[in-house]
């Protein structure tokens, strides 16, 4: 599943004519670079989430993809990025499933990630410097979330101490069971939710784990300023 329907504030003016995922980074939609990189991993049944301008990215898959590219329409409400994998359950069948960001460029091999049993999730993070981080034991299993700019720290289990965890950025790539929506309905998630919030609520009874592959190159192309950025991360090392 692509996330491609939230609204690109960070990249106005050019989402103000057209949505995020039809942005171009070396002549080609951001949209474009993931569907490839997922087609040439493997993944051959793919599902798009749509909000902001829906029916240019609705266009652009159907005269590139034919009828192949499920869409996930939320035209009628923007679920954020639970809600919205949660609506998209008919369409993403049974077994697990990859879910990727629409603004995330990367090397990461991603039939890697590994699916580790009893988990309800596999996300692949990195040590690459931001405000929020998210807090894992030695076995990387997810303990909570930290924002270090303003010392909030959020965690099921009272008083952990970011300290004292592995503190990893989250990639906006993640690998999730089929268990995940028994967990959504068990803890009451409903229509609209970020999937953070589950993360962090749900890690204590359902276990949820971090991959931090080595040689990660990962590029957030969400701001105007990661653009020309792109254009030199595309280019071959």
């Amino acid at each position: 599943m692509i996330f491609a329907a939230g609204l690109g504030t960070r990249l106005r003016p050019l989402t103000l004519t057209r949505p995020k995922a039809l942005v171009e980074v070396g002549g080609e939609p951001l949209l474009g670079h993931v569907i490839r990189k997922l087609l040439a991993s493997g993944f051959d049944d793919l599902v798009v989430n749509v909000h902001h301008f829906p029916d240019q990215i609705i266009s652009w898959l159907k005269a590139n993809y034919g009828d192949s590219v499920k869409v996930s329409d939320e035209r009628d409400l923007l679920r954020d990025t639970g809600g919205g994998i949660k609506f998209a359950r008919k369409l993403l069948g049974g077994g697990d499933f990859l879910v990727h960001n629409v603004d995330i460029l990367s090397n990461l091999d991603l039939r890697s990630i590994p699916a580790v049993d009893g988990s309800v999730a596999t996300l692949v993070v990195s040590e690459r410097q931001t405000s929020r981080y998210l807090l894992f034991d030695d076995s990387m299993r997810l303990v909570g979330w930290t924002n270090v700019s303003t010392g909030e720290v959020r965690s099921p289990w009272p008083g952990l101490r970011p300290e004292d965890c592995h503190m990893l950025a989250f990639s906006g790539i993640h690998l999730m069971r089929e268990g995940i929506f028994d967990a959504f309905d068990a803890l009451g998630f409903g229509d609209v939710f970020p999937i953070m919030d589950f993360y962090v609520q749900a890690c204590r009874e359902h276990p949820i784990y971090g991959f931090a592959p080595e040689g990660l190159r990962l590029l957030d192309v969400g701001k105007l300023t990661s653009l020309s950025e792109a254009e030199s991360f595309l280019k071959p090392h």
